[in-house]
């Protein structure tokens, strides 16, 4: 199991996020979180990668309890299990599309490898652009060298957040099939958290959140 939710409760003051909710990701199983804004996919997310703790309940991460972890612990599981493609992608500008992906190996401890940096840079259709800053790479370039920087250190669990919200049908598509075919090619579940149900003509099986979970 890679993602193990299991009874979870989340409260901000007397609004309930989450009341013994409860998730289950096999290794392989690809899945879309889907819900409208504020259904709460983002808190689900954090949860998930330890961002936030839960008030009851437990988080596994590929058999490790996220949630019981100290901070920094939480972090260095982060960094050896999970690769996360944020909304903002989050390109280091300072440094290469290269050289963010050696940095990505270098923080998840399995040491640097050019040859597979090379490699995953092709898969993604980005080569070419290896050696560019972030802020000289068009949108669609960013987005795929944002794809390979979270899956240079072949995690575990791959999570996308909302990757497809702003593109047409032709671009969403495109995105789709290259995050299946990349996380397959690399041995890694994806979960990608989204409200945008076109998705689920490359991934049918899907969770969705609603208001319900968020009664008071």
């Amino acid at each position: 199991m890679v993602v193990e939710v299991s009874d979870v409760s989340l409260r901000y003051g007397d609004q309930v996020i989450f009341d013994r909710f409860s998730l289950n990701q096999n290794a392989g199983e690809h899945m879309l979180l889907l819900g409208a804004s504020g259904s709460g996919k983002t808190t689900l997310i954090n949860l998930i990668t330890g961002l936030l703790s839960p008030d009851s309940g437990a988080v596994t991460i590929d058999g490790e309890m996220m949630s019981s972890l100290s901070g920094s612990a939480r972090d260095d599981l982060r960094r050896r299990k999970i690769g996360v493609i944020f909304q903002t992608l989050r390109l280091i500008s300072a440094l290469t599309v290269r050289a963010n992906l050696r940095l990505a190996q270098k923080l998840a401890g399995v040491g640097t490898d050019d040859r597979a940096i090379g490699q995953l840079l092709e898969a993604v259709g980005v080569a070419h652009r290896a050696d560019a800053a972030p802020r000289a790479l068009s949108q669609g370039e960013a987005q795929r060298a944002a794809i390979a920087r979270a899956l240079v250190t072949k995690p575990a669990l791959l999570i996308a957040d909302e990757p497809t919200s702003a593109l047409d049908d032709a671009n969403a598509e495109r995105i789709g099939q290259l995050l299946l075919d990349t996380a397959n090619a690399n041995g890694s579940t994806l979960l990608i958290a989204t409200h945008d149900a076109r998705l689920k003509s490359f991934i049918p099986n899907a969770i969705t959140l609603s208001s319900r979970l968020r009664a008071a």
